[in-house]
C-alpha cells in the first residue's frame, strides 16, 4: 500500500487517540503537505522536533494497528465487497444461480470477521 494512503488510513481510524498537539502536527505534515520547517516555524520547535513528532505519532498508529487490526479488517471487508459488486454484475448478465452461492459465501465471511 502507498505511504500516504497508509497513512490517512491509520490517522482515520486511530488519528483521535492522538493527543491534540500530535494530531495537528501529524495533519500538516501529512495531510497538509507542509514541510518539516514549515511546521517547525509555525509550532515554535526545532526541525528535529517536528520529525521526532511524525516518526513518533506513526509509531504510535502503527502499533495500535497491530494490536487492533481495524484497517486490515476494513480492507479485505471492502475487497469482499467490491467483489460481489463485481458478481451482482455478472449475475445481471448470465443469471447463473451459482453466483448467488458464492456471494452469500463472501457475504458470510464478512458478517463472520464483523
Amino acid at each position: 500500500m502507498e505511504e500516504k494512503v497508509e497513512q490517512a488510513y491509520l490517522y482515520d481510524f486511530y488519528g483521535e487517540l492522538l493527543n491534540e498537539r500530535q494530531r495537528k502536527i501529524y495533519e500538516d505534515y501529512v495531510f497538509g503537505d507542509l514541510s518539516l520547517s514549515e511546521i517547525a516555524q509555525e509550532e515554535g520547535i526545532s526541525r528535529q522536533g517536528v520529525h521526532d513528532m511524525v516518526r513518533r505519532c506513526m509509531k504510535i498508529l502503527v502499533g495500535y494497528e497491530e494490536k487492533l487490526k481495524l484497517v486490515q479488517k476494513f480492507l479485505a471487508a471492502k475487497k469482499s465487497v467490491e467483489r460481489i459488486h463485481r458478481l451482482a454484475g455478472e449475475f445481471r448478465k448470465s443469471l447463473d444461480i451459482s453466483i448467488i452461492e458464492e456471494i452469500e459465501q463472501i457475504s458470510n465471511g464478512i458478517i463472520e470477521e464483523l
